[in-house]
């Protein structure tokens, strides 16, 4: 049987036509209405192939197509590039595609990993990506993604961009600067050995602006741990469509769970909802298996809401 019906376009046509459209929403032409609807409708697309739809698994064949025009045409870079002008969902959708196609193994192999290593821009437009609002915690999302994988991580840790990172998670703005502090937490921690190497060899610079932060983060981090409103947040995004989301509200819950010093009414959220977060958490993200510090988080966190008792009356 055929692989593309009648209704579907093939991966060529798929990236083809996001990439002339996208081109129209960045020259800003009449016809940007309609180009925007083709856009969304591409990278929906994008996402059937790559996840699936309904009862239907991903195609190897397909998915791998998909991968290959990708790296072949630069669209991967170009979505990344001129993100601002693709919309809300669209957004989300690139997310959810970029992070897809970076996870992508073939045996041993790691496709996108070795492409981005021989285009390290896009690690750097991402970076950057903390100096634009409108799409700061979407590059965020797909920045943390890139350092899991060692050699990505090592061109950030060792650029000249790595010190951006000083400035972004100062920034005014709460949501940008808390986002920033966790890729920059991630990137010097996830790798221990790469890390170890580069604060031998930086540890002065490194620790010299860290400790000019550490007050301001501390104020920060306290500041936004102690409400409850926002802890409900982060148990809602446990919950989002998005396995990227799921994940990135994680790494935020985490936090309110390992406070020692929690407010009353944080303690009061976590303990009235203690079973259904032990079960909850117990099957979050099982696919996860390989990540050995998730899951000692995830068992870790576990462990403290399990430990939580009613204040003596």
């Amino acid at each position: 049987m055929p692989l593309f019906g009648k209704s579907h376009k093939s991966p060529a046509d798929i990236v083809r036509t996001l990439k002339e459209n996208l081109a129209i929403l960045v020259k800003q032409d009449k016809k940007t209405d309609k180009a925007s609807e083709e856009v969304s409708k591409c990278l929906v697309s994008m996402k059937e192939i790559l996840y699936g739809s309904n009862d239907k698994e991903p195609h190897t064949e397909t998915v791998a197509q998909l991968a290959q025009e990708l790296y072949n045409s630069g669209l991967l870079i170009t979505l990344v590039e001129n993100l601002q002008v693709i919309d809300f969902e669209g957004k989300k959708d690139v997310c959810q595609i970029f992070n897809n196609i970076l996870r992508r193994q073939i045996g041993t192999r790691c496709p996108t990993v070795e492409y981005f290593c021989s285009h390290q821009e896009v690690l750097f437009v991402l970076l950057r990506g903390y100096e634009t609002p409108l799409v700061a915690l979407n590059c965020g999302i797909m920045l943390r993604e890139c350092i899991r994988h060692e050699p990505l991580a090592k061109i950030v840790l060792q650029s000249t961009q790595f010190h951006s990172f000083f400035n972004y998670v100062e920034m005014s703005t709460f949501d940008i600067a808390s986002d920033a502090f966790a890729t920059f937490k991630d990137l010097l921690t996830r790798h221990k050995v790469l890390v170890a190497e580069f604060l031998e060899q930086n540890y002065d610079v490194v620790f010299e602006n860290y400790e000019k932060l550490l007050p301001r983060l501390m104020f920060v981090m306290t500041r936004y741990i102690s409400k409850s409103e926002n802890l409900k947040l982060m148990m809602n995004l446990l919950r989002d469509k998005s396995p990227n989301i799921q994940f990135e509200a994680f790494h935020v819950f985490k936090v309110f769970v390992a406070n020692p010093n929690k407010t009353q009414p944080i303690a009061d959220i976590l303990l009235k909802n203690q079973t259904k977060l032990i079960d909850f958490l117990s099957n979050f993200q099982k696919d996860r298996s390989d990540d050995e510090q998730f899951n000692d988080e995830k068992t870790y966190l576990i462990k403290q809401i399990r430990d939580l008792k009613k204040p003596a009356s």
